[in-house]
């Protein structure tokens, strides 16, 4: 039996930045945005919206009936908590109307913890075929305004339903992690904003790719010419291409053109978005099957897993067929397209608005999931 992704979605709020304009306000050489980090546009969010919101709104479109009956476990992935007790999940679960016998829980490790949730997803739907585990990455990825870390922002969820027989993606039994316990990037409690030490945590990032990477092939027996593309956590789109680059210059594979080919339809809808922390890896697994036309039903595609601190994973699926069919190209463009393109001075506004739990207040804000109220020190949802 196969176990993995069946439907899958992304969700990025109405507001973007464009990163010439950005760099342009921050004086600096819009090339910098667009070709050094490899960012053109930035999601932006109002107060009003969160990662709740942001993971209703993702799971809302790909569930029917039939799933939230069938629906036993609800994972979200994030560190963008709005609670340190109350999980992001349980809310998520009443928003989606999903049948109340069920678990919902809120997992972090940085930007890895989504992947934590989907091999167990995988597991738990293993054990018991009849179930089906809604997966959720939801994240803001905010480092302060005129910050080095600004132009590395971003906003967004994606949703992945687990099931057996998946129609888009099976999930092999192969993953490799590594725990590491490293300070490049962290954000103790009451802290704003995180403290990254930039350099650092790029080179941790590429370390642990090619030590998870070297492990894996040892474990498997698996090269790069087993793959038809690899899907990475993107905090920014070159950073997956500065951890590919080196592996593939030392391994010299013969598909090593078609694997950057197939990275850089990867790094698609990213370009577009930004950093989604949790969501990033499987934005850019999003971006993959929707933008790439060499990829084929029983290709394998490996996915590597980042999250500062460190944890990292690499893991391995392979094509459904007719997973083509099963996708939202449409409707994830639409999305895309429909946003409105803030100014410098709107999004600094925006940036600095806040829900203040202290005082009622209600808010009208037409997306379909968005914060209605607040009322004696809660948040309450429009559903």
């Amino acid at each position: 039996m196969k176990v993995g992704i069946d439907k899958l979605a992304f969700f990025v709020p109405d507001t973007f930045v464009d990163m010439t304009d950005l760099a342009l306000a921050r004086g600096v050489d819009p090339a910098k945005f667009h070709i050094g980090i490899g960012q053109d546009e930035m999601a932006v969010n109002p107060a009003t919206q969160d990662i709740i919101t942001f993971a209703a709104n993702a799971a809302a479109g790909i569930l029917d009936e039939a799933d939230k009956q069938a629906i036993d476990m609800v994972i979200v992935g994030t560190e963008s908590s709005v609670d340190e007790s109350k999980a992001s999940a349980v809310v998520v679960h009443d928003l989606l109307g999903i049948q109340p016998f069920a678990r919902s829980i809120e997992m972090k490790e940085a930007c890895y913890a989504t992947t934590a949730g989907l091999i167990l997803a995988r597991d738990h739907v293993t054990l018991n075929p009849e179930a089906k585990v809604l997966v959720i990455a939801s994240d803001i990825a905010k480092y302060g305004l005129n910050t080095g870390g600004e132009p590395t922002q971003g906003a967004g969820s994606v949703a992945m339903l687990v099931t057996a027989n998946p129609r888009i993606l099976a999930l092999n039994n192969d993953s490799v992690a590594l725990s590491q316990d490293i300070y490049d990037f962290w954000r103790p409690f009451g802290q704003a904003y995180p403290s990254v030490d930039g350099q650092f945590s790029n080179e941790t990032y590429i370390n642990a790719f090619a030590q998870v990477w070297q492990e894996y092939t040892r474990r498997t027996g698996l090269a790069f010419e087993d793959f038809a593309a690899l899907a990475f956590h993107t905090p920014y789109t070159k950073m997956g291409k500065k951890a590919l680059l080196p592996m593939l210059e030392a391994h010299q594979p013969d598909n090593a053109a078609e694997l950057m080919e197939q990275f850089e339809k990867g790094i698609t809808y990213n370009r577009r978005v930004g950093n989604l922390y949790t969501g990033s890896l499987y934005l850019s697994l999003i971006s993959l099957l929707e933008n790439s036309e060499q990829l084929v039903a029983g290709d394998r595609l490996g996915l590597f897993s980042y999250g500062s601190g460190t944890v990292a994973e690499f893991f391995s699926g392979e094509l459904v067929e007719g997973y083509e069919k099963h996708l939202r190209k449409t409707e994830h463009l639409n999305l895309l397209d429909a946003r409105k393109r803030l100014s410098i001075t709107e999004y600094e506004q925006m940036f600095d608005e806040h829900l203040d739990l202290n005082h009622n207040t209600s808010f009208a804000d037409e997306t379909a999931f968005s914060v209605a109220e607040i009322f004696e020190n809660h948040r309450l949802y429009k559903k």
